[in-house]
């Protein structure tokens, strides 16, 4: 194998940077001449678009996505004494809003084959614990079952409420992100598919009440000036992020068509590839592929990501460990779970280099290197690094 060199990046934005260069300085540099950093009608232009957009009636910016799922949960009046279902397999913000508000995290199992959260999972937490809310992630970049969760949360008198984190611009049945649920939360981390050159999050609903409250709540409680009306927290998205946001938004779709493309170049190189289990779409999703993860068998899968890292492939992991099997959850979950899906996933997942903009060399070198790490692997001639 090669010196470690970096020949394949997990995520390149500077293609997507490159851009929107112009009009973005050109905002920035409006901003600045005016010194309006916080709010304002940048702010204001984005939310409208980015709910017209998505199809819902309100978007409400903050500070991050972490935030928005707090916001969320607090304009629900959800908090302590309150249960609150997530999926085992996620990034660990989503049950870190639920202990942030002082209520109980119940993750539940994942479907084997697509790993998003699976209702019978859901269903059976829900007859034992109760929930005020159920969370649903869309993992990787696919809406997760909203039709078949929203019926469940409606028997079981639960909030439903959508992680969108990872999938901006993927549609359910020809709906995009928010519909079916009390509110979807999502996250402009850089590295997501609408990512800001920073922080930012924002929670979309149809509920104009609580799309006030999310609002009143992330600005220290108030509506008014120095009208207080609960104890609040400062969660605002800045407005060079807004302007940032606006102009990605507008090449949204064109980039997302190219990880859908690039998912299936994935899918054609790797089909033949009988030691690898791969990522598949649910019937009735538009995939917006945040992250194209495969599978590999668990004995090898950390030799696997040594061997694609030290050959200058960018792989990852999402998610190594299940929420419940973390230090800072597994002693303030119910015992027993039953989480095998998504700990099996756990210990065999790999997550290959996914961007607008990645060229057929780039993703057939990488096929051929994971070819080649398993083979070695599997043969017990992969030297450790």
């Amino acid at each position: 194998m090669t010196s470690e060199r970096q020949t394949v990046p997990f995520l390149d934005l500077g293609i997507q940077e490159r851009a929107i260069r112009r009009p973005v300085a050109a905002a920035w540099k409006r901003i600045l001449e005016n010194c309006s950093f916080v709010g304002g009608v940048e702010v204001t232009d984005f939310e409208q678009e980015f709910a017209r957009y998505s199809g819902t009636a309100n978007c409400v910016g903050v500070a991050n996505g972490t935030d928005a799922i707090v916001l969320g949960l607090r304009a629900l009046e959800i908090g302590p004494g309150d249960k609150v279902i997530v999926p085992a397999n996620t990034f660990i913000a989503t049950a870190e809003a639920v202990a942030l508000v002082g209520a109980e995290c119940i993750p539940v199992d994942c479907d084997p084959t697509y790993q998003l959260i699976d209702p019978l999972a859901v269903t059976l937490a829900a007859e034992r614990f109760a929930p005020r809310a159920i969370i649903a992630v869309d993992l990787y970049g696919q809406i997760a079952p909203m039709d078949e969760l929203s019926h469940i949360a409606a028997k079981y008198g639960a909030a439903l409420i959508e992680d969108a984190a990872q999938s901006q611009g993927a549609r359910r049945h020809d709906r995009g992100i928010g519909h079916g649920v009390a509110l979807a939360t999502t996250s402009f981390y850089p590295g997501k598919n609408l990512g800001a050159y920073g922080d930012g999050g924002a929670v979309l609903t149809n509920s104009d009440e609580i799309a006030q409250r999310v609002r009143m709540i992330s600005n220290h409680g108030s509506l008014v000036r120095y009208q207080h009306e609960v104890i609040g927290m400062n969660s605002r998205l800045d407005t060079l992020q807004a302007v940032v946001l606006s102009e990605k938004l507008r090449n949204l779709d064109q980039w997302n068509d190219q990880r859908r493309e690039a998912a299936q170049r994935y899918h054609e190189l790797l089909d033949t590839q009988s030691h690898l289990v791969l990522p598949m779409e649910l019937a009735g999703n538009h995939h917006v592929w945040h992250i194209y993860n495969v599978r590999v068998p668990a004995a090898i899968r950390d030799d696997v990501l040594r061997g694609l890292q030290h050959a200058g492939i960018g792989a990852a992991i999402h998610y190594p460990v299940p929420v419940h099997k973390t230090p800072a959850f597994r002693r303030l979950v119910p015992s027993p779970l039953h989480c095998d899906s998504a700990e099996e996933a756990a210990s065999g997942t790999i997550s290959l280099p996914m961007f607008p903009g990645i060229t057929e060399a780039q993703q057939t070198q990488v096929a051929e290197t994971l070819q080649q790490v398993v083979g070695h692997c599997l043969s017990g001639q992969f030297q450790r690094i």
